[in-house]
């Protein structure tokens, strides 16, 4: 894939913030949050300049037991081809069941039955979209019992059998390791990198040892020194940053992007 570069989510509570910010190399927009006949007149403007826009599920809910919703594979579609977007991303999450929606993007259960039931999932995803399809690995604070494989293990199973590309949100790593002990470098090193379609830094905060990713504050070290082992290890098409809530100055995301190139920088500098 050809470079993205360093991007930030769209949000309409930032729109004339990253017109006029330099340094944006690329945008992420909620899939769910546009209408693909009538997209935000900001995001128009941002498209006629040239910056390349991703369409961002949230809802598919494509860790379910049941197939994918053909409107919601037709949605994400349309945004792709309005935006000439290059890639559509989603989530590995379980969202709902039985009609039920479960309001989060919760982990799915690492099963071998599971992987299987993912992987045809994916597929069909795949075949509704006009577009490549990357899959995001999700924050947790629990996991399942009978999981047999890491998250890591599994999403490469899944990238072996379909293919799919791969978003990889440092930040959400780094959430694991803290609330479920789950090694992030160790992921970074089991995860295939060369189906990497881009990566995710946000910031959150720690609450009764229990790390919430909030996207609604700077990206703490951490996170950061888990984009340097990335860029360590290959070199990202992109980066974005999410920031969801609490929006902070102009200067302050600005400084939050170099603070991303500097981590990034600083990996080549370990070459």
């Amino acid at each position: 894939m050809a470079g993205l570069g360093v991007g930030i989510g769209w949000r309409s509570e930032l729109d004339l913030t990253i017109e006029r910010m330099d340094g944006v190399d690329f945008l992420e927009v909620v899939a769910e949050n546009v209408k693909p006949a009538r997209l935000p007149e900001s995001l128009r403007v941002l498209r006629a300049r040239g910056l390349t826009v991703i369409p961002h599920g949230v809802s598919l809910g494509i860790g379910g037991a049941e197939p994918p919703s053909p409107a919601r594979l037709a949605h994400l579609a349309a945004c792709a081809e309005v935006l000439d977007a290059p890639l559509v991303s989603e989530h590995l999450a379980f969202v709902r069941g039985g009609g039920l929606e479960a309001g989060h993007l919760l982990p799915v259960p690492r099963t071998r039955a599971s992987l299987r039931v993912v992987t045809e999932n994916v597929r069909r995803a795949q075949d509704a979209l006009p577009v490549p399809l990357a899959l995001e690995n999700v924050a947790a604070i629990f996991g399942w019992p009978e999981d047999e494989l890491t998250e890591a293990e599994f999403l490469a199973e899944l990238v072996e059998r379909t293919g799919v590309g791969l978003l990889i949100d440092v930040a959400n790593l780094y959430t694991n390791q803290v609330n479920l002990g789950l090694p992030a470098v160790a992921a970074l090193d089991a995860l295939p990198l060369d189906h990497l379609a881009y990566a995710h830094v946000a910031g959150g905060y720690e609450h009764d040892g229990i790390w919430h990713d909030t996207h609604t504050t700077t990206a703490p070290q951490a996170v950061l020194d888990l984009l340097t082992e990335l860029c360590a290890r290959v070199t990202p098409p992109g980066v974005l940053l999410e920031w969801d809530d609490e929006y902070p100055s102009d200067a302050v995301l600005a400084g939050e992007l170099s603070r991303i190139r500097a981590a990034m920088a600083l990996a080549g500098e370990r070459r």
